[in-house]
């Protein structure tokens, strides 16, 4: 059983690590119920709109990449505990101005899309430095399961908070969902107010932010293994990640209300958790990439399978069996980037990882928003769930060494 759970060693060992995972937990929390509330009060003001919930999404997607990139160029040069602070502060205040708009009388729609657009933007700039920040809170030896415990804070994140919200959105209304979510921003900078300084690395000072930037596009073209990691993820978020529809499969096909919306969005994590929890065997793959592709077809067949269900017991059940197959996926993508990316870049790389991990759901927001906007629902979640499993076969056939990737011996 000991190599089939995760190993909790960096929390056992690591203080600044155990202040990071808790108010990135608490916070994960928050960050859930404006997942959920976001979406659903898109749908409902702009009249039942598909179209209109995977754009508002999808115009935070050129901020939120630019933001990623400006924080992994910046996170070689400040104190990433600084940049965690300021930007958590940032983000406070953004979900609080959601939730005194979601309190008008006739709220803005407008208002509702410049505050996600500025959080997303101020999210992408934080996140590389948090990422990059770990191997400076754990030993070398430790990182994957640092990131694997990563996993798990994303995951619990992910199945709670759709489950309060369903709560909190039928009783309280959506303004609960930000409050609560500004209130977990300032609860992570209180936390993060305890770390020890976590000064940069100081690669890259010499040059200019931009160049820096260009210098890390520059040293991804010539690793292949990344662009593999990249590509395999977008095309799985692109095609399969239906989330803008959410709302209209809880409400439209399942015939259901706000809780129906909640288990929907919990039921990917649901399946995720388990996997995170049992990642102990992950170290023992020899074939990484291998799994990978087969992760995101998994993925891509779950999907559809929750478009093709009439019932939404086997729609979550779906949903679940997606979200296992896609931690499994992204526990060995950070395995491979952390193992081979070199320290110089690997702030710049994550900054990379960030824009693609983030901004691909928000494309495949608006690509299944406006399938669905044409044919339906329906089928714009089979549609989207075929063409991720056809997409990783085709990348496995298109570049064979990312299927024969396995860990190098020491």
């Amino acid at each position: 059983m000991s190599r089939l759970m995760v190993d909790l060693t960096p929390l056992k060992v690591s203080r600044d690590f155990r202040l990071l995972f808790g108010g990135q937990l608490v916070s994960m929390l928050g960050t859930s119920l404006t997942v959920v509330a976001l979406p659903y009060q898109t749908y409902v003001l702009s009249h039942h709109n598909n179209v209109v919930v995977g754009l508002v999404s999808a115009l935070g997607l050129p901020v939120l990449i630019a933001g990623a990139l400006l924080g992994g160029a910046v996170g070689d040069r400040v104190d990433r505990r600084t940049i965690l602070m300021r930007g958590s502060t940032l983000l406070a205040l953004a979900s609080a101005g959601l939730g005194l708009n979601a309190l008008l009388t006739h709220p803005s729609l407008f208002a509702l899309i410049v505050l996600s657009v500025i959080a997303a933007g101020v999210g992408g700039f934080t996140n590389p430095a948090r990422n990059a920040a770990i191997p400076q809170l754990v030993a070398p030896d430790q990182l994957v399961a640092a990131y694997s415990i990563n996993q798990i804070v994303i995951q619990v994140g992910a199945v709670v908070g759709p489950a309060i919200s369903g709560l909190l959105l039928a009783g309280a209304g959506v303004s609960a969902c930000y409050f609560i979510d500004a209130a977990t921003f300032i609860f992570l900078v209180l936390l993060t107010i305890r770390l020890r300084p976590l000064p940069a690395s100081g690669s890259g000072t010499s040059t200019s932010l931009l160049r820096s930037i260009g210098a890390g596009f520059s040293y991804l073209r010539t690793h292949r293994l990344a662009q593999c990691v990249y590509l395999v993820d977008l095309n799985a978020m692109i095609f399969g990640m239906p989330r803008a529809l959410f709302p209209a499969m809880a409400l439209s096909v399942y015939h259901g209300g706000t809780m129906t919306l909640g288990w929907l969005n919990a039921a990917p994590g649901i399946g995720a958790l388990l996997g995170a929890m049992t990642t102990g065997w992950v170290s023992g793959v020899t074939r990484r990439g291998r799994m990978i592709v087969l992760s995101v077809m998994t993925w891509g067949a779950g999907i559809a399978l929750f478009g093709l269900s009439p019932w939404a017991v086997v729609g979550c059940a779906a949903l679940a069996l997606a979200g296992y197959a896609d931690v499994i996926s992204a526990v060995l993508r950070n395995t491979i980037l952390q193992s081979t990316i070199t320290d110089d870049y690997r702030s710049r790389l994550s900054s990379i990882q960030i824009a693609v991990v983030t901004g691909g759901p928000r494309l495949g927001d608006l690509e299944s928003g406006v399938v669905a906007g044409g044919f339906g629902a329906v089928t714009s979640v089979v549609s989207g769930g075929l063409l991720a499993t056809i997409g990783a076969a085709a990348l496995a056939v298109w570049r064979p060494e990312f299927w024969r990737e396995q860990p190098t011996q020491n």
